[in-house]
């Protein structure tokens, strides 16, 4: 019996543990300068379920979203300009690439 219900909690563990790494990327965590990354809310630039909802349905947004999160830009949000790479020179194309995907998954 004792067995059953320590392989229920490992279980439990697990999911919460996958859960938790389903998430969003670590690589957004400078974004947040800048950014809402679980909502619709404007903080220096659109937050990112604004720019989810933008790209709903073009089946290319998420290529799109990480090409300009590479080349930086205004994207006709009517914000200031963000800079290339988002300002942080360590990004690199398979970070946009997962951020891109990511931010295009949330509606």
């Amino acid at each position: 019996m004792k067995s059953i219900v320590v392989s229920i909690a490992v279980a439990a563990g697990l999911m919460v543990a996958g859960s938790a790494m389903a998430g969003e990327p670590a690589i957004a965590k400078g974004c947040k300068a800048c950014h809402n990354t679980a909502s619709e809310a404007k903080l220096v630039g659109p937050g990112w379920v604004a720019v989810g909802k933008k790209y709903a349905g073009d089946k290319d947004g998420a290529n799109k979203i990480a090409a300009n999160i590479m080349a930086g830009g205004k994207f006709g949000w009517n914000f200031g300009q963000m800079p290339a790479k988002g300002g942080n020179g360590k990004l690199t194309e398979a970070d946009a690439k997962e951020l891109g995907a990511y931010i295009a998954g949330l509606k």
